[in-house]
C-alpha cells in the first residue's frame, strides 16, 4: 500500500545535492543508486545481489576494501592472518678484524742479538777498567788501566744492554696446535702459528690460542620436547678456532660465546628423550649443529656437531612423564599381543575350513574362534610371567 503526503504547490522541493561517484552517476542517469554492504573479506557486496527488487539494477564497480571494527557497535574485528617474523639478524664483527700473519724472525736472530749484548756488557767492563785481573787474564785480555765509568762507558753498557734483552726477550717456543695473537698498544699485529724457536718482538702483547680440534661436554641444560615438557639435554660439541683474531678480539670469551649459544638453540629446538624416536636424536642434532655453527661462525669459531648425548626430564615433572611412559609402552605392549593372537586365531581357523578338516557353522565357529584367543592369551600370559 502506498501513501500520498499533501503537498502546496507553491513550494518547490529542495534542489539535490551534486551525487558523486559511480552512485551519483547513476542517480544523475536516472537510475537508482545501488548500495553496498563492506563486509570483512576483500570486496564490497551490491545491495541489489541480495534484494532483487530492482528489474534493471545499475552496474557498480567494485573496489576491494577491507573492514575493521565498526565503531560504537562492539563488534571485534576478525583474527588476521599471523605476519611471517622477521629474519634474526646475524652477529657480526668489524670486518676489518681477519687473521693474518705475523712478522716474526728465526730464534737465531735472537740469540745472536742477545750473545751481542752480553758481548758489548763485557768489552765495556773491561774498558771500564771493571774486569778483574785474574778473570783478564783467564780470558787472555790484555792488560789495560781502565778508563773508569764515564759518560761514554755508561751510554755503552745502556746500549748493551737493551740489546741483550731485546735479543734474549723475544726468544719463543711454538708448539702445534697452539697460536699467539700478538697486538700493541690495543692493535692487532697479526697471529704466529709457526713452531719451534722463534724471536718476537717482545714489546708486543702476546695471547695463546688452543687452534686445536676440541671437544666440550656441556652441563645440563633447559630444554623441551615438541609437546612442551620441559626437560635437562647434556649436549656434546666438537669445535675449534678457524679465525684467532676474532675468537680472541671479537667476543670477550669465546669459550662462554660458545656455551650461550648452544643454550639458546636448544632452547628453539625439540629435542626427544633417548630412546623414545631413533631419528628424533639426529635430526635434532643437525638441526642444532646448523644453528650453532652459524651463530659461532662470526666470530672465528668452527662447529662440526652438537649432539645431545643425555636427555632427561626436568625433576619437576620427571615421576609423572615416567608413568606415562610405563602407561605407554604397557599399551603398545598390549596392542602388539593382541594384534598377534588374532592374526594366528585367524590363520588357525583359515587353514581348518581351507583344507576340508572341519565344517563349521556360525554359531561352531564363533565359539572356536572364542576358545583359541582365550588359549592363545593364556598361553602368552603364561610365557611372559
Amino acid at each position: 500500500m502506498s501513501t500520498t503526503s499533501s503537498t502546496n504547490p507553491d513550494t518547490k522541493p529542495p534542489a539535490p545535492s551534486e551525487p558523486e561517484g559511480p552512485a551519483g552517476a547513476a542517480e544523475a542517469a536516472g537510475h537508482r543508486p545501488a548500495r553496498l554492504i563492506h563486509n570483512e573479506a576483500t570486496t564490497e557486496i551490491p545491495v541489489h545481489l541480495l534484494f532483487r527488487d530492482d528489474p534493471h539494477p545499475a552496474p557498480v564497480a567494485l573496489r576491494s576494501a577491507v573492514v575493521g571494527r565498526r565503531q560504537s557497535t562492539g563488534e571485534q574485528p576478525r583474527t588476521r592472518r599471523p605476519v611471517a617474523a622477521r629474519p634474526r639478524p646475524a652477529p657480526s664483527v668489524d670486518p676489518d678484524l681477519t687473521e693474518r700473519p705475523a712478522r716474526v724472525l728465526p730464534g737465531a736472530a735472537g740469540v745472536a742479538a742477545g750473545a751481542c749484548g752480553a758481548a758489548g756488557c763485557a768489552v765495556t767492563s773491561w774498558w771500564a777498567g771493571l774486569v778483574p785481573p785474574l778473570a783478564a787474564e783467564a780470558l787472555g785480555l790484555p792488560a789495560y788501566a781502565g778508563a773508569g765509568l764515564g759518560p761514554a762507558q755508561w751510554a755503552a753498557y745502556a746500549a748493551a744492554g737493551a740489546l741483550g734483552l731485546f735479543g734474549f726477550g723475544g726468544l719463543a717456543r711454538g708448539r702445534t696446535g697452539r697460536a699467539w695473537v700478538l697486538g700493541l698498544f690495543g692493535r692487532y699485529r697479526g697471529t704466529v702459528r709457526r713452531t719451534g724457536l722463534m724471536w718476537v718482538n717482545p714489546l708486543l702483547l702476546r695471547r695463546r690460542v688452543d687452534v686445536r680440534l676440541r671437544h666440550w661436554r656441556s652441563e645440563p641444560m633447559p630444554a623441551a620436547d615438541g609437546n612442551g615438557v620441559a626437560l635437562r639435554a647434556v649436549t656434546l660439541v666438537v669445535w675449534r678456532v678457524r679465525d684467532t683474531a676474532k675468537a680472541t678480539l671479537g667476543v670477550e670469551d669465546h669459550e662462554t660465546y660458545l656455551r650461550e649459544c648452544v643454550e639458546a638453540a636448544l632452547a628453539r629446538v625439540p629435542v626427544e628423550p633417548l630412546g623414545t624416536v631413533r631419528s628424533s636424536a639426529d635430526v635434532a642434532g643437525e638441526t642444532l649443529t646448523r644453528l650453532v655453527a652459524a651463530d659461532a661462525a662470526p666470530v672465528g669459531l668452527e662447529v662440526f656437531s652438537v649432539r645431545p648425548v643425555r636427555v632427561e626430564y626436568a625433576p619437576e615433572v620427571a615421576a609423572a612423564m615416567h608413568r606415562r611412559r610405563i602407561a605407554a609402552l604397557d599399551a603398545a605392549q598390549r596392542a602388539s599381543v593382541l594384534t598377534s593372537v588374532v592374526d594366528s586365531v585367524e590363520d588357525t581357523v583359515t587353514r581348518l575350513t581351507m583344507r576340508g578338516l572341519v565344517e563349521l557353522d556360525d554359531y561352531e565357529r564363533k565359539m572356536l574362534v572364542k576358545d583359541l584367543t582365550v588359549a592363545f592369551c593364556a598361553g602368552r600370559g603364561d610365557t611372559g610371567s
